[in-house]
């Protein structure tokens, strides 16, 4: 019979239906849930406004002074404020201090209902109680004093809210309530022929097959998208893989990947772990098939609960090209900035040696001079071809000497075999960091004149980097410690993050780097970095 009538007809009807029943529960419960409410809400109050009475710092002196004068004033000013109908402030032995009665100071609060306020007082728990006192029915909400010194609970204070009020209240809300049923009633009528009718207008006058074809449209859009996107529901099965996932992680464009589980196409991958801890990972970078990618994860929620995950990844070859870029113009920069400020005072140095008619020392210093730099920036042409990593070298070599340090480089050292995919800006990152904690260390220790050792190789399959300075050491049960992230040896806030970058990296590359002390003094860091590394795809 039912199928016979229209859809119109239908919806009319079960939304009509569903429109009466809703409004015969509603009148069912709502009175009842209305005043439990409201009840609440007043105790709530009360019990909120005990407590932030309790913290005044004006109402703990005067319980701890026993002022009751100045409490009386207070209690009543913030009654008055909040509408309450009572103020009530005791000290530790529920005497009143304050009450709106000049009569009952003095006199225990148990003489009202016999609460003595034994969990405020006992427990230092606030809690709502409803009695009938000696200003008639009402909820009431008790909260301790807390002396922020001793932390010693030194008295009570309790505020009451008059329910009549609340009956009152009720009494208001349930016509209006009443009202709005009748309404709901013939509205659910009337809003059941009017849904029927927009029910076209609802999906934007689209007919289905216009719905089909936008669809097709986004899925078009999704596949133009560059970046890689991957989605999966709840159970781990994707549900989108556009074409520039599939070509990014050379897998095979013919299979057909929307409906397989996601463990069976990426077993090594992370969405599984992103849909149980429902964290999300923003930028972040993992090696996939020998590709370096910027990886995001966004879980997909519904209400609270967790539907699905989606990852969008793209290649970091044009990332690490403008990267590679700005790393040499900052090192440039800071090698610049190192060379102005050391020669600046070598030649006020060289001025002063003029002036006062020492040329012997002048030429002897300038002699000195070129010949340094000259035999480091010879090793450096010879040793290290990469200008990235040259340019790092010369710069923390300059870095050393602005602090009053040496930095000696091994004239055996030779970095020539880098690989071309080892990312440059992380390497001298790396390198850097363990230079800079040399120095620092170094100069921490030592003071002025200090040596800091640098020797490297690319003979055999890795490259190896060795850091020696000249500091305390570091103690053995801290030596694994120091790559955590936050843990430092010094004692400003700031610090804690280089050499945690270092660990991540260098595990990341498949690499290792390990701190040994040495005698008498001073510790050594060794970088492993393989030349082929064997690195984990999660993506």
């Amino acid at each position: 019979m039912l199928r016979k009538l229209k859809l119109k007809t239908r919806m009319i009807l079960a939304l009509g239906l569903v429109g009466a029943m809703q409004t015969l529960l509603i009148g069912g419960f709502a009175g009842y849930y209305l005043s439990e409410s409201l009840y609440e809400q007043i105790g709530q109050r009360a019990l909120m406004v005990a407590k932030t009475v309790a913290a005044m710092p004006a109402v703990i002196d005067g319980v701890r002074e026993g002022d009751s004068p100045a409490l009386m004033a207070l209690s009543q000013r913030v009654a008055e404020t909040n509408q309450a109908l009572f103020i009530v402030i005791g000290d530790r032995d529920a005497i009143r201090l304050a009450h709106p009665d000049p009569n009952r100071i003095g006199h225990s609060m148990g003489d009202d209902d016999g609460d003595y306020g034994i969990r405020a007082l006992k427990q230092g728990e606030g809690y709502v109680s409803r009695a009938v006192g000696s200003l008639g029915d009402s909820m009431r909400g008790k909260a301790p004093i807390v002396d922020p010194t001793s932390r010693d609970i030194i008295g009570i204070v309790s505020v009451g809210y008059s329910l009549d009020q609340v009956l009152a209240s009720i009494r208001r809300y349930e016509l209006v309530l009443y009202g709005v049923l009748g309404l709901m009633l013939v509205g659910s009528v009337l809003a059941a022929v009017l849904i029927a009718g927009r029910f076209k207008r609802a999906i934007f006058g689209l007919e289905p097959e216009e719905i089909a074809r936008l669809f097709e449209e986004q899925a078009a859009t999704l596949q133009s998208v560059r970046e890689g996107i991957i989605a999966i529901d709840r159970e781990g099965t994707i549900t989108t893989f556009n074409r520039t996932a599939i070509e990014n992680l050379g897998l095979d464009p013919d299979i057909q990947l929307t409906g397989r589980a996601i463990s069976a196409v990426l077993p090594d991958g992370e969405l599984m772990s992103v849909l149980e801890s429902g964290e999300p990972d923003f930028d972040k970078e993992v090696w996939f098939r020998g590709q370096q990618m910027v990886v995001n994860r966004l879980p997909v929620r519904q209400g609270d609960d967790i539907i699905g995950v989606v990852s969008s990844f793209r290649r970091r070859d044009e990332l690490d090209q403008i990267s590679q870029q700005l790393t040499r113009i900052m090192e440039y920069a800071d090698t610049l900035r190192s060379q102005t400020h050391e020669y600046s005072n070598k030649l006020h140095t060289i001025a002063g040696l003029i002036q006062i008619d020492a040329k012997d020392e002048a030429l002897a210093l300038i002699g000195n001079e070129v010949s340094d730099h000259q035999a480091l920036i010879h090793l450096l042409l010879e040793a290290v071809p990469d200008p990235v990593i040259a340019g790092c070298l010369l710069g923390k070599y300059n870095r050393a000497r602005e602090m009053g340090l040496r930095l000696d480089i091994d004239p055996d050292s030779q970095m020539s075999d880098v690989p071309a995919d080892l990312p440059r800006d992380q390497l001298v990152s790396v390198l850097g960091n363990l230079i800079d904690n040399a120095l620092e260390a170094t100069r921490q220790y030592r003071g002025a004149g200090g040596r800091v050792s640098l020797s490297m190789t690319d003979l055999g399959h890795d490259l190896i980097f060795e850091v020696e300075d000249q500091g305390p050491g570091i103690p053995e049960d801290q030596q694994e410690r120091i790559f955590e992230r936050g843990v430092s040896s010094k004692e400003h806030a700031g610090h804690g993050i280089g050499l945690f970058l270092v660990r991540q990296f260098v595990e990341r590359w498949g690499g290792s780097v390990t701190v040994e002390n040495l005698k008498p003094e001073g510790s050594r860091f060794t970088l492993y970095l393989p030349k082929d590394p064997g690195r984990q795809d999660h993506l």
